[in-house]
């Protein structure tokens, strides 16, 4: 056992390496590797500080498996902020990536990623590189300077989008900032992206490190219990109520809470709506599940909301698309009660708060409710809306569309393949839309939305990290639009590099159908939002279709791409792509315009309140009667 005065001499870059290989996350008394691999790429700003540290941790290790910190080459340092996301998400936050990117753009490349990890309350570990803490080569290439101040660098507009953000100026201070940052990686609370900035002299340079440091350390994740007080208040807001309803978002899934809230529901009869993060918390065919509330919610979740006296919120932050942008829950006397384990989102809503542990607060909740139920009258309702809505959901599955079909017939088909332990991932434009009105989510690991921040790009890279994350165990379906695809789908060839089977759905519409969809209805006809040639007649983007091949430049990465015409050819490619070795892109066309699935919540997106198109000052008319709803809970 090291003694506190034993040292070893290391340099910072190589000390930094060390410590993460022995840091560990604790839970209900499982242990994991807190952070057991690091994604970058190598620039002049990295690559002698902690490429030479990754270098000799490789070299170290005697077996491909016990490597103390293996080094994951990216394609992109966003892609490689998304994949440790997608891995912490799937590790319901008690592990997680670092991400290692040089000077300049390397690092800011991933300021999208931090915001996302951020939002979504992920931890990410990021380490950009950053000029000379000494200024003895100022300014270096790719340092942006500030006139002002030397003290100044691109890695400052890490702050904003970062729960901790330090810069090691002087080796000694790195101790301090590692310290603080496990702490922030495994607080349930305080969690998102934690930037460390590690200048590029200081990465190589040498310090004496006490051996204590480097010693193995457990950072025990906290179950926070309810405030008998807070819980107290609670209850009596609930036995009050004769048309409660309960919204479960992520912090449900994240403190693994699904079984207590299953319990809860049985026990109350109180429905369950769900948010993107939450989705899959409760079982769709659950006597009590009623599907996604908001924007983008099922009309049986909907129309519950509008008559709720009582909303329970838990481990939800209420977005905009939840609320509906303040017009879900439209009684004038509805109430709250918040269970979340960030006091932030607690006392949202003016609500009666509840800080603690989802899992605990639900297990203390339904204790406290012993001998409460809704009545019968209002659980018949409840299931007669729920019936009411998957014959909509049957609906959209089978449309039989043609020539091409809508994208849901697709999402009706991967609810069918998919088991209870494959993974849907996806994020951005039109289907995450689809995808909540419609999924049926058995487990709360098959639901994979990153709806917080939707971010175009994320489906292919957040896919890697779920597959990492996940071992040999489940398949891993990353449905992706024409659009997000272009984004970012060079991660292709990491999961490629990295013999990773993934399958990718790719849909191609030309275009973007969400925000198509959302310029019509304000009166802007869909301008801007088609894949088009521009028009030697007419100067405009209207010619025809560009050409280009989607399933050629995916398959161009090294990946089988098997090309699906019609639900039928799709269904058939996806058995392939199961029992193919590695990764697969099915590649199938859809109709651009749908049909959708029919809307029943609001969104509030402001319309030009003057215009000479008639067809915008139609839409701000309606624009204006909506908002009229809109309200404040107080």
């Amino acid at each position: 056992m090291a003694t506190g005065d034993e040292t070893v001499r290391l340099t910072v870059a190589q000390a930094l390496v060390r410590f993460l290989a022995v840091q560990f996350s604790e839970r209900d008394g499982t242990r994991h590797r807190l952070i057991p691999a690091m994604f970058g790429i190598f620039g002049h700003g990295n690559v002698a500080g902690v490429g030479q540290a990754l270098l000799e941790a490789d070299l170290r290790a005697t077996a491909p498996d016990r490597n103390e910190m293996p080094y994951l080459l990216a394609r992109n340092e966003q892609g490689a902020v998304h994949a440790a996301a997608g891995f912490a998400k799937t590790t319901n936050r008690l592990q997680t990536l670092a991400v290692t990117a040089s000077i300049g753009p390397g690092s800011t490349n991933m300021v999208t990623g931090a915001a996302l990890a951020t939002t979504n309350r992920l931890p990410v570990l990021l380490l950009p590189s950053d000029g000379f803490a000494s200024r003895r080569a100022d300014p270096v290439l790719q340092q942006l300077e500030d006139p002002r101040t030397g003290d100044i660098s691109v890695n400052d507009a890490f702050k904003p989008v970062s729960r901790f953000w330090d810069r090691i100026n002087r080796p000694e201070q790195l101790i301090p900032a590692l310290l603080a940052a496990m702490r922030v990686l495994t607080d349930p609370a305080e969690t998102g992206a934690v930037t460390i900035c590690l200048p590029q002299d200081v990465q190589a340079e040498a310090h004496d490190w006490p051996v204590a440091i480097f010693a193995e350390r457990t950072w025990h994740v906290a179950r926070p219990v309810p405030e008998p007080i807070a819980l107290d208040r609670a209850v009596r807001a609930i036995r009050a109520s004769r048309r409660p309803l309960l919204v479960t978002g992520g912090g449900t899934v994240y403190a693994g809470a699904s079984e207590a809230l299953r319990e809860f529901a049985t026990a109350t009869g109180i429905p369950v709506a769900d948010t993107q993060a939450g989705k899959g918390a409760i079982n769709w065919d659950h006597p009590c599940a009623v599907g996604g509330v908001g924007a983008t919610g099922s009309r049986a979740a909907n129309d519950l909301a509008a008559r709720a006296d009582l909303v329970i919120g838990v481990g939800t932050r209420y977005s905009d698309f939840t609320t509906a942008s303040r017009t879900a829950f439209a009684d004038p006397a509805v109430r709250f009660v918040n269970l979340n384990v960030l006091a932030f989102d607690a006392a949202k809503n003016c609500a009666a708060s509840v800080v603690a542990d989802a899992r605990e607060g639900l297990r203390a909740l339904r204790a406290a409710l012993e001998g409460f139920c809704v009545d019968d009258a209002y659980r018949d309702e409840v299931r007669q809306r729920n019936g009411a809505w998957q014959e909509v959901v049957d609906r959209c599955y089978s449309l039989g569309q043609t020539p091409l079909p809508a994208q849901t017939e697709v999402f009706g088909a991967l609810n069918d393949l998919l088991e209870p332990t494959d993974v849907i991932v996806n994020a951005a434009g039109s289907m995450p839309g689809d995808l909540q009105c419609l999924w049926r989510a058995s487990t709360p690991e098959q639901y994979h939305l990153e709806y917080a921040y939707s971010c175009m790009g994320y489906e292919i890279p957040a896919a890697m990290g779920v597959r990492m994350a996940k071992g040999d165990t489940g398949q891993v379906v990353a449905v992706v639009g024409d659009g997000s695809y272009q984004m970012l789908p060079m991660e292709l060839g990491t999961i490629v590099t990295e013999q990773l089977k993934v399958i990718v759905v790719l849909l191609q519409n030309h275009g973007f159908a969400s925000i198509g969809a959302l310029s019509e209805s304000v009166g802007s006809h869909r301008f801007g939002t088609r894949y088009r040639m521009r028009s030697r007649q007419t100067g405009r983007l209207d010619g025809p279709d560009v050409p280009f091949d989607l399933a050629a430049n995916a398959a161009s990465w090294g990946v089988t791409t098997l090309r699906c015409n019609g639900i039928d050819e799709f269904r058939a490619n996806y058995a392939k792509a199961v029992e193919i070795d590695g990764p697969v892109v099915l590649y199938i066309e859809t109709e651009l315009n749908g049909p959708h699935p029919p809307s029943s919540g609001w969104w509030d997106v402001p319309v030009a309140e003057v215009s000479e198109l008639d067809s915008t000052r139609s839409a701000r008319a309606d624009y204006e009667s909506a908002q009229s709803k809109q309200r404040f809970h107080l």
